[in-house]
């Protein structure tokens, strides 16, 4: 696989086209939005996955002293990696949920035939305008029952639940990398 084609290594332009965050964001997330500037910041910050993950680095905390430390300046250092490991936890329970696939299909469906239907004309229901915040509480009202039935809340708790055992135990066991400029963390006693 060339360099330019990982999907987490963006790469450069002249490398040619490939999968990557850099050519997927323009395409996935409109310009001027919120989410994206924040997700191309998050991308921009994100350590080397292959120290990331090697294992050699990787050894159990000397004492409660050594965990909170290795907590706190690793969750710190790879904030942005943890990022797309949250991310690609939901991706994996939304793709393997059937029903959850089908619920989202329902509520995004709904979605964009409101935005198409307020493109052409005000929606109108008894008499009374309603407002695109209401027609989109709408949409999720009429999603809920699929959300419900998929186990929406089932699959956000085990979502979270995952993130914080792979991350906490990434962040407890990965070993600190080396102070830059003198910086030192310091935990008072007890």
């Amino acid at each position: 696989m060339a360099a330019g084609s990982d999907l987490f290594n963006p790469g450069t332009e002249e490398e040619g086209p490939g999968l990557s965050v850099k050519t997927l964001l323009p395409k996935l997330l409109p310009a001027g939005l919120a989410g994206r500037e924040w997700l191309e910041q998050r991308r921009a910050t994100i350590r080397p996955w292959g120290p990331f993950l090697d294992q050699r680095r990787f050894s159990r905390p000397r004492n409660l002293g050594e965990l909170c430390q290795r907590l706190v300046r690793n969750v710190e250092h790879y904030q942005s990696n943890y990022v797309f490991v949250f991310l690609g936890l939901i991706l994996y329970c939304v793709l393997t949920s059937p029903m959850l696939l089908v619920a989202l299909a329902v509520f995004f469906g709904a979605c964009y035939i409101l935005y198409l239907r307020s493109l052409q004309s005000k929606l109108v229901l008894f008499g009374r305008e309603v407002s695109p915040a209401h027609q989109y509480a709408l949409a999720g009202a009429i999603s809920f029952p699929f959300f419900w039935l998929a186990g929406a809340g089932s699959a956000v708790f085990w979502v979270l639940g995952a993130t914080l055992v792979v991350i906490g135990s990434h962040a407890a066991f990965h070993q600190l990398e080396a102070a830059a400029d003198g910086e030192e963390l310091q935990m008072e006693p007890v």
